[in-house]
């Protein structure tokens, strides 16, 4: 099979250090018009710099090229196909781009006074709407900068919660279905975890949580549909157990893609849930941010919301900071504006039945996705999916090829690897997400990709042993890589 996208010019492109010439100017300012300032006279010395030491000199010309390069060698959702498992990689339609770009937004200063921020502060205010709407939650706030951190967020409301009753808890219960960012999370916010093993069930089952669950626990984290792919379908009973015992139910609900306007959260029981806009409301994804992860909470949460939170009053909005039993804040100002602003174009484009018919694609694609490679590859859960499907290489074990090998080779073939070896439930994972702004050519061309690697495992292992072939760094020694990292030039 043809690989995807590997011919045509690829320059080579050393580090800019290397490109430096004393001396060389990428910029020439006009002449000041003001006299100068003498910045002793301003600062002490110790705070002033004399120069950069290693800073390059390098012409525009020279960083210009250098950086469209170095662009060129990335890889993105508009370089193509991003199946990466758990993470909805889907693609950021451009006119929340443009929306972003408003001066009107795009110019706003964070201290700009109330009476002329209304615009923003109406947007805010009604994405704190649609997003409660959308997730069955009584109130939202937008603080949070990403999903982990609106886990943060949502257990240090818990833990408010029961420190107000005076009767504070200390133990939360995970599934091993769950994000590997929640057990952190839990411990950030002074409880401790108390694992379940669904054992190879794929979802939680009431009985699993009722023999952990007792007076000293305040609540379940669970992710729903978890990273198996499934949908906790017995997520109300479970709810209503925890309730029985006094606790809360938190959802992590990075996964949102698969269930929104099909299921609301807070129907199903759920007191509190992190909403990634980077995941499900198409906004950029990835590269450290910025992120964003609003958390919904029930009404018995609502009071510890962070402050401030945003009112309406008389048809004007300002931000409320008279909140006695908040948790205090969790962000500079109010979160990542920009990323409201385009979760906020993504969902008034989409609408209520465009929001609900993502989901029932995304879930069309992954399905599609798990049948036709059924077989191929192992099939850790062979049931209907939500947003991903997980296999696993037991396959192809038998010819030495491992998981990590088979990502590797895809690379060759111009796509960017899966999801490896999580959820550590699957051995050997290898988890896909095709989401639903991808086309059924698209999926095709990837099925049959993944086949024919799966052929060339059986007939020629040593060619995905030796992948990738065609990229500007082979296989890099990871676990080294990891162990002794290069943080910083010399």
């Amino acid at each position: 099979m043809e690989a995807n996208g590997t011919k045509g010019l690829v320059l080579e492109e050393p580090l800019i250090f290397e490109k430096s010439f004393p001396g060389r100017a990428g910029i020439g300012p006009a002449p000041s018009d003001v006299p100068e300032a003498d910045p002793a006279s301003v600062l002490p010395s110790k705070f002033l710099r004399k120069g950069i030491e290693g800073f390059p000199d390098i012409s525009e010309m020279d960083a210009a090229r250098h950086y469209t390069r170095l662009s060129q060698w990335n890889f993105g959702l508009d370089s193509g196909f991003y199946p990466l498992g758990s993470c909805t990689m889907k693609y950021n339609p451009k006119i929340n781009e443009t929306a972003a770009r408003l001066p009107g937004f795009a110019m706003l200063h964070p201290y700009q006074p109330e009476h002329l921020s209304q615009g923003a502060l109406e947007l805010m205010h009604s994405l704190e709407g649609y997003l409660a709407e959308i997730s069955g939650m009584e109130a939202i706030t937008l603080q949070p900068s990403a999903g982990a951190h609106g886990e943060l967020c949502g257990l240090l409301m818990m833990a408010a919660y029961f420190k107000a009753q005076g009767k504070p808890r200390t133990k939360i219960i995970i599934p091993d279905t769950a994000h590997g960012t929640n057990p952190a999370s839990s411990h950030l916010a002074g409880f401790k975890v108390v694992p379940v093993k669904t054992e190879g069930k794929g979802a939680l089952s009431v009985e699993m949580v009722r023999a952990v669950m007792d007076e000293d626990t305040a609540g379940l984290m669970l992710t729903n549909p978890n990273t198996i792919g499934l949908f906790e379908r017995n997520i109300k009973e479970i709810a209503d157990l925890v309730h029985s015992k006094g606790g809360l139910v938190y959802c992590d609900g990075a996964n949102m893609n698969a269930i929104m306007g099909l299921v609301k959260l807070g129907d199903l029981g759920v007191d509190v849930v992190q909403l990634n806009l980077h995941k499900t409301f198409s906004t950029p994804h990835g590269g450290g941010g910025p992120g964003s992860g609003p958390v919904g909470v029930g009404k018995v949460l609502e009071p510890y919301l962070p402050c401030p939170r945003i009112k309406k009053e008389g048809g004007k909005y300002s931000l409320d900071f008279n909140r006695p039993d908040t948790i205090g804040r969790m962000k500079a100002f109010y979160g990542n504006f920009s990323i409201m602003v385009r979760a906020y174009s993504y969902i008034r484009r989409m609408g209520g039945a465009g929001l609900k018919r993502a989901s029932e694609t995304a879930i069309l694609n992954a399905n599609y996705i798990k049948e036709r490679l059924k077989g191929t590859y192992h099939l850790a859960f062979d049931e209907p999916c939500m947003h991903e499907a997980v296999f696993s290489d037991k396959f192809q074990l038998g010819s030495g090829i491992s998981t990590m090998d088979i990502a590797k080779r895809l690379i060759d073939y111009g796509y960017h690897p899966p999801t490896v070896y999580f959820p550590l439930v699957v051995h050997g994972a290898i988890m896909i997400e095709p989401t639903e702004t991808e086309t059924v050519d698209t999926l095709d061309r990837f099925i049959e990709v993944m086949k024919a690697i799966a052929e060339e495992a059986k007939t020629n292992p040593q060619l995905l042993k030796d992948a990738p072939t065609k990229t500007k760094i082979r296989r890099v020694d990871e676990t080294r890589a990891a162990r002794e990292p290069i943080l910083r030039w010399k």
